[in-house]
């Protein structure tokens, strides 16, 4: 199977079986030459982020309706679309291999579409659309959502926000502070060939530059660090836990909050990480083994309700399920989703940031926080709980937009117990 062949694979089952992105990616590409694996990514996510645009053009050139175009040659039509479009392939090459993969009866229909957009000076065009259309177009993501961020945040964030949205996201590193510092770290991996920079304004985070599989580095498997973007490892320090404090992340999967803080602590205290699944607090207890961070204790729970058995605790973090519109340059088949398919997150997110109170001591913290950019789950949910605990003093309230801070989008509240 060629890569354009494990390309429509990969795009067929995302579709049908509603794998995310990165995890149909990921089992696809474990192996196979550096170079294949590059061009599969490309294309795969290349489709996957442009979408929404792949297919105005495509209905656009085409001569059949585009609700009875047939699931394969849909996808096929995109990636020639794709390649044709945003990526440095020869126009013959980006046709004839595409049209190579499909079947008898619809070579000469997609030979056609990808000859017309040739024709066309292979642009997008916006006529009939208004100004958050084209934005929709453009940057393929769901109008509701472009809708929403301009309300929230205004038209010139939201362009910067869709722009930040496209494109292959940083990996970042946390420096395992109980093993090494960050200069360390930067000498292991450059003994990977792998090349590290510090990130602005924090010491113990590294930005990689093409580390390839991260769980085949020495100094990955050695403890040195865990993968955490800078936004998450921001979260972890507005939290600032002290050594000999007690600590609770009620939403820990797969763990790298629950290790930041515990290297925030010097590994003295005691720190309790719950998840819903059994899979997932697997996930934790063996990042925990591997990075010695072992105060951490991972242990399957629902956030939303109450266990008497929990001890009061210094510091809580309430990282709620959300719609993840925050992090869609990594997951962009997020960007797709329909507004209703979000409604009950809300009601969630609250009753997790309700049980969560009681688990917090006198003069203790609480972070709230979302890697999304939805007033609905950040802003309102705040603010309700705010109003029904006159106890909990609302200190900070931050959004954290992914084209200012080079991170994913983010919101984090942070409030203290009087």
């Amino acid at each position: 199977m060629n890569g354009r062949e494990q390309v429509l694979d990969l795009l067929m089952k995302a579709e049908t079986q509603g794998a995310y992105s990165n995890i149909a990616l990921n089992a696809a590409v474990s192996r196979g030459s550096a170079k294949d694996k590059a061009f599969i990514s490309a294309l795969f996510y290349g489709v996957t982020e442009r979408r929404m645009t792949l297919d105005h053009i495509i209905r656009h050139h085409s001569s059949v309706e585009f609700d009875r175009i047939e699931k394969d040659t849909l996808q096929l039509l995109r990636m020639g679309i794709y390649q044709l479009m945003y990526m440095d392939i020869p126009e013959s090459a980006a046709v004839n291999e595409t049209v190579s993969l499909a079947g008898h009866n619809s070579k000469g229909y997609i030979n056609a579409v990808l000859r017309a957009f040739i024709r066309g000076g292979k642009t997008i065009g916006y006529s009939g659309l208004d100004r958050l259309g084209e934005l929709s177009v453009k940057f393929s993501c769901a109008k509701w959502i472009v809708k929403m961020w301009e309300k929230a945040y205004g038209i010139e964030t939201t362009e910067k926000m869709l722009e930040a949205s496209l494109g292959r996201p940083p990996v970042y590193a946390r420096v395992n502070t109980l093993v090494c510092d960050a200069d360390d770290l930067i000498y292991e991996l450059a003994e990977d060939n792998v090349r590290a920079d510090r990130y602005n304004g924090s010491g113990n985070c590294l930005l990689l530059e093409n580390p390839g599989s991260i769980e085949e580095l020495r100094a990955y498997r050695n403890g040195l660090f865990h993968v955490q973007d800078i936004s998450s490892q921001k979260c972890c320090e507005l939290l600032a836990p002290h050594e000999g404090d007690t600590v609770i992340d009620l939403c820990a999967a797969p763990g790298g909050k629950s290790f930041t803080l515990a290297e925030l602590m010097n590994n003295k205290g005691k720190s309790f990480s719950f998840d819903l699944y059994e899979s997932r607090v697997k996930l934790i207890q063996n990042g925990a083994q591997r990075l010695g961070t072992d105060i951490v204790e991972a242990y399957v729970g629902d956030a939303s309700v109450f266990r008497a058995d929990i001890p009061p605790a210094d510091r809580v973090l309430c990282d709620v399920p959300c719609s993840g519109l925050g992090v869609i340059r990594r997951k962009p088949e997020i960007k797709y989703k329909k507004k209703d398919d979000l409604k009950d997150l809300p009601e969630i997110q609250k009753k997790i940031l309700d049980n969560a109170k009681n688990y917090v001591r006198n003069g203790g913290r609480l972070v709230y926080s979302t890697c999304t950019l939805f007033p609905d789950e950040n802003e309102n949910v705040v603010n309700s709980f705010a109003a029904e605990n006159p106890g909990f003093r609302l200190r900070e309230m931050k959004n954290t937009f992914p084209d200012q801070s080079g991170g994913d989008g983010f919101f984090t509240a942070l409030f203290e117990k009087e």
